[in-house]
């Protein structure tokens, strides 16, 4: 009888942790949709301080931690250049950093020099007029693993289905369309 009982314990909290996992999986996004539109911009003008990055876009993770000790409480970003689908890693471009001030208001002259002490250039992105924008939701850690796999490709599809000219592409995800050449940085 407590053989059985302990049977029924060890399958009892083996359905409990199951359960559990599959609940975080489904809070981070693994149940969401991913909506895409094209419209006016979310965000308008920015100011970045960023590093640029050759290879695979993987291997940024260093940049990310970087830009975010220098500063914890700002926005990360990073402007991917190339599609990894048809662009070998080793060439995949891409700028990271932090965004340092929106809109009108301009970065103070401390925190330019702050960032360019630790080697980071200074850029000023001009608001695009139309972008493509993808909304996941951001819960948890595993939400940007998730949103690695279905956003871009969900991004991808809407490009395509619609014969738009929109690249870069900054994290998180806004896309510019039609003016692609102002916003290269090297």
């Amino acid at each position: 009888m407590s053989d059985l009982l302990l049977l029924g314990l060890i399958g009892g909290l083996t359905l409990v942790l199951l359960l559990t996992l599959l609940a975080f999986a489904g809070y981070s996004g693994l149940l969401a949709g991913v909506a895409v539109s094209a419209g006016s911009p979310p965000i308008l003008n920015i100011t970045v301080a960023y590093k640029f990055h050759m290879g695979p876009y993987g291997e940024t993770g260093r940049l990310f931690t970087e830009s975010c000790s220098i500063s914890p409480k700002l926005r990360s970003i990073a402007v991917y250049y190339d599609n990894p689908h048809m662009v070998p890693p080793d060439k995949c471009r891409c700028a990271v950093g932090s965004i340092l001030s929106e809109g009108e208001e301009s970065p103070s002259p401390e925190l330019i020099d702050l960032y360019q002490k630790f080697g980071f250039k200074v850029f000023s992105f001009p608001a695009p007029s139309h972008v493509v924008t993808a909304t996941f939701p951001y819960t948890t850690i595993l939400s940007i693993w998730l949103a690695t796999r279905r956003v871009h490709p969900a991004l991808d599809t809407y490009i395509k289905e619609r014969k738009l000219c929109a690249h870069p592409r900054p994290d998180p995800f806004h896309v510019p369309t039609g003016t692609a050449g102002r916003f290269l940085c090297a």
